[in-house]
C-alpha cells in the first residue's frame, strides 16, 4: 500500500497551532524542568492566528481594544462602535520563516455600518502551506502539491444599549492538506466545517473632573469557532475538534489631551476542547485496555465526546486538576500610544505555559494613519531564540471612510491633517 509524506503536512500543522511540543499517546511527556507536558491539539489551528498588525503588535490582544477595520477576527461586536461608516483592510504575514520560506497568510476584512446601531462585516482568511512533495512508501515521487486552508465569515453586530453590543458571525471552513492523495489505501479529502462566533463588547467614557483629560473603559468577550468536528477521510471515523476558543479582555485608555493618548490592556484565551487524559499502564509499561478495547483512563476524562459536551467539559477535565486548568489559559498584555490618531507605537507580550505549548514572545509595532489610509507593521521576537515563530512580521493596509460622499471624504482628510 502507498502512503504519502503526510507527516510533513502534519508537522507544519502542529507547528502552526498552539501546541508547539510533541507528546506521547497519552498526551504527556517531560520538559527540561521535569514538569508534565500535556498540550491540546485541534484541527485548522490557523483560525487562532491573529492576522492583523495592530493585534500582532499588542501580543495578539484584540478582543477589548478600540474598534477598527480588523475587528472581525477578535470581536465583531466592536464594529458598531466604529466612528466611520465603511472600511476595508488587507493583511499579509510570511509565516514560520525560521523553517521554510513559502508559508504565507493573507487576510481580507471589511465592514459597513447600516445604521448607528447595526453593522455588517465580512472577512476572508487564506493560509498557504507552500509546496509539499508527496511520495509513496518506497520513496517514489507522487508529485508536488500546494496544501491550503481558508475560511469565510459574515458577521452582524448590533448595539443592545449605548454601551453594550453583541455580534453573531457564521463561518465556512475549508482545509485541504493532502490534495486527494491516498494514505495506507484510504483516499483523503478536503475537510469542511461550519462554525460561528458569539461576541460581546462594552465601551464607556469617563471624563476627569476639573481636567481636560478623559478615559475610556472597554471590555470584550468572544467565543469563536463553535462548530462541527472535521474529518479528512471518508474511510475513517476519526473526526477532530475545531479550535473553539474563549477570549476575555479589558482595556483602559487615557486621553491626556486632544493629541496624546495611552491604552493598556490584558486578555486571556482558553481552548474549549477536551484535554488529553492520562491513561493507565501495567507493570510492563503497556497501556491497559477495557473489555471494549479502549484505553483505561487513570486521570482526566474521555476526550471522545460531542462538541457541546467538550466545551463544558474543557473547564474541568485536565488530569492535573485545577492547576493544570489554570495552565491552559494564555495571557496577552498590550500597550498602545497614539499621537493625534496619526502615529501609533505599540508593544505587547504573550505567555503560554511551558507544559501547554511554551509560546512566549514580545511584540513591537507602529502605525501611520493619514486621512482615510492606514499602514501598520508588527514584529515578533520570542523568548526562546530557536522558536519557529521568531522574527515573524505582519503588515496591514487599511482604508476607513466616514462616508461614501466624495466631498465628505475630502473633508475627512482635511480634518485629520489639521
Amino acid at each position: 500500500m502507498k502512503r504519502i509524506l503526510f507527516l510533513t503536512s502534519a508537522l507544519l500543522l502542529l507547528i502552526c497551532q498552539p501546541s508547539l511540543r510533541a507528546q506521547n499517546v497519552d498526551g504527556s511527556g517531560y520538559d527540561y524542568t521535569g514538569k508534565e507536558l500535556n498540550t491540546i491539539t485541534t484541527a485548522v489551528p490557523f483560525l487562532l492566528v491573529a492576522p492583523d498588525s495592530r493585534a500582532g503588535a499588542l501580543g495578539d490582544m484584540g478582543v477589548a481594544t478600540s474598534a477598527d477595520v480588523n475587528s472581525q477576527h477578535h470581536n465583531p461586536a466592536k464594529y458598531v462602535f466604529n466612528k466611520n461608516k465603511f472600511g476595508i483592510s488587507v493583511s499579509y504575514s510570511p509565516w514560520l520563516r525560521k523553517l521554510v520560506n513559502d508559508i504565507n497568510m493573507l487576510y481580507l476584512s471589511t465592514y459597513f455600518k447600516i445604521t448607528e446601531n447595526d453593522a455588517l462585516s465580512f472577512s476572508l482568511r487564506y493560509f498557504s502551506l507552500g509546496d509539499i512533495n508527496f511520495t509513496d512508501i518506497n520513496g517514489e515521487d507522487m508529485g508536488t502539491q500546494k496544501p491550503n486552508e481558508f475560511s469565510i465569515d459574515l458577521g452582524y453586530s448590533r448595539k443592545l444599549i449605548d454601551e453594550l453590543s453583541i455580534a453573531i458571525t457564521p463561518r465556512f471552513i475549508y482545509s485541504n492538506l493532502t490534495a486527494g492523495q491516498y494514505v495506507e489505501g484510504v483516499e483523503t479529502n478536503a475537510g469542511l466545517a461550519g462554525a460561528a462566533d458569539v461576541s460581546l463588547f462594552y465601551e464607556q467614557d469617563f471624563p476627569f473632573k476639573k481636567s481636560n483629560m478623559s478615559s475610556t473603559l472597554r471590555a470584550g468577550l468572544n467565543i469563536s469557532n463553535i462548530g462541527n468536528k472535521i474529518s479528512y477521510s471518508s474511510g475513517t471515523m476519526r473526526r477532530d475538534f475545531l479550535p473553539t476558543n474563549l477570549k476575555l479582555g479589558v482595556s483602559y485608555t487615557i486621553d491626556f489631551d486632544e493629541h496624546n493618548s495611552l491604552m493598556a490592556g490584558v486578555e486571556v484565551n482558553k481552548l474549549l476542547v477536551p484535554t488529553n487524559p492520562q491513561y493507565a499502564k501495567d507493570s510492563t509499561g503497556h497501556y491497559i485496555v477495557d473489555a471494549k478495547g479502549d484505553y483505561v483512563i487513570l486521570a482526566g476524562k474521555d476526550p471522545d465526546v460531542s462538541v457541546a459536551k467538550g466545551i463544558f467539559q474543557s473547564f474541568g477535565d485536565a488530569p492535573g486538576g485545577s492547576l493544570e486548568e489554570f495552565y491552559e489559559v494564555n495571557w496577552s498584555f498590550g500597550l498602545e500610544y497614539s499621537y493625534r490618531n496619526l502615529l501609533f507605537v505599540r508593544a505587547g507580550y504573550f505567555f503560554e505555559h511551558p507544559t501547554k505549548g511554551n509560546r512566549q514572545f514580545i511584540t513591537l509595532g507602529a502605525g501611520i494613519h493619514y486621512s482615510i489610509f492606514g499602514l501598520d507593521v508588527a514584529y515578533l521576537f520570542t523568548v526562546d531564540q530557536h522558536h519557529p515563530l521568531e522574527n515573524t512580521l505582519r503588515f496591514s493596509l487599511t482604508f476607513d471612510f466616514a462616508s461614501f460622499d466624495k466631498q465628505e471624504i475630502r473633508t475627512q482628510g482635511r480634518v485629520q491633517m489639521n
